[in-house]
């Protein structure tokens, strides 16, 4: 990876911003995407320990989402070693994402940035199975199923506690009911994390606006996959939001790109590609963190094999090994 150009213009958005700047990208890579994840925790603190303390720390984010309760640990973690904690969005910062964006005093978002809903969908063993896949459980999205019972009590007229029971039973028998409660467990869980996460801000909020964020994050936009712009962050959904000069935009869009282009973002990952005669071991980049001081990556090696028998030009692709490795 193109390390030194990234150190160049790592140190230049640093100095403009008086900061110490840590890169986190997830790479979402057809075939080869990660996530954010509890087992980053231990990179981020071998990089803050490197950084040790300071007035403020950025957070240069891409990712597409991941686990909720990463975000909670991760900021706690952050603001160990700061006082000031901002994160820098070059373009996407969905889900889990975005709801780490809530931990920072200040979101500075490009033009292409984009942040997303933190209304997760929830699986677990008790989901409905997917006629397709046998062994997978269909996940629930927790707004699904509150816009379901809004449905019922408001366009169809339920409002008695009789048929409020029947829409009721009428759920939970396409629905295992513990599929139900641990969907409306994940809705009381998201919206105190985001609670929790926009009180650890220098500035206290001013009364009702963090429940005015949390509310348009988790119910009113109405589509997982919808994309937040910058403008809609900072007028309508009322978040910390910093548009930045020219030259700093420049700096982040190039820093991004250059991550963009060594992860190969934008091309499926084949293996078959990879191969040379009937076997070849293989290793992906799949997602960074990086400082000035240092630089981890999430590696999945395997293997790509070709067999004759039974069927001629087979390609069979192993996993070997997936997960964080110290590159300098």
């Amino acid at each position: 990876m193109a390390r030194q150009h990234r150190i160049d213009l790592i140190r230049q958005i640093a100095e403009s911003r008086g900061s110490v700047v840590l890169c986190y990208i997830t790479g979402d890579r057809e075939n080869v995407h990660t996530r954010i994840a509890p087992d980053v925790t231990e990179v981020f603190y071998r990089h803050l320990e490197m950084s040790g303390d300071c007035s403020q720390i950025d957070l240069f984010l891409y990712t597409r989402g991941g686990d909720v309760l990463t975000p909670w640990r991760l900021v706690h973690l952050i603001r160990e070693y700061t006082p000031r904690f901002t994160v820098i969005v070059p373009f996407r910062c969905y889900s889990a994402g975005t709801l780490l964006c809530l931990g920072a005093d200040e979101i500075i978002m490009g033009k292409m940035g984009e942040l997303g809903p933190i209304d997760p969908s929830v699986v677990n063993a008790y989901n409905p199975q997917d006629p397709n896949n046998p062994t997978a459980r269909i996940p629930v999205n927790i707004e699904d199923v509150y816009s379901y019972l809004a449905l019922a009590g408001e366009k169809a007229g339920v409002c008695s506690n009789d048929q409020q029971v029947k829409a009721f039973t009428i759920l939970a028998e396409r629905i295992h009911p513990l599929a139900l409660g641990n969907v409306h467990r994940n809705y009381l869980l998201i919206r105190s994390l985001a609670k929790k996460l926009l009180a650890m801000h220098q500035q206290p909020l001013r009364e009702g606006r963090s429940e005015h964020i949390v509310d348009n994050l988790t119910e009113k936009l109405y589509a997982h996959s919808h994309m937040i712009s910058r403008r809609e962050a900072m007028e309508e959904i009322t978040l910390n939001v910093l548009m930045p000069d020219e030259k700093l935009e420049s700096l982040i869009w190039a820093l991004f790109q250059d991550y963009a282009k060594e992860m190969a973002l934008s091309e499926p990952f084949n293996p078959a590609e990879k191969l040379c005669g009937n076997k070849t071991e293989f290793e992906v980049v799949s997602g960074v963190v990086e400082s000035l001081h240092g630089a981890d990556a999430f590696i999945f090696s395997g293997v790509v094999e070709r067999h004759d028998f039974p069927e001629t030009g087979k390609v069979n692709v192993n996993i070997l090994r997936q997960g964080w490795r110290t590159i300098s």
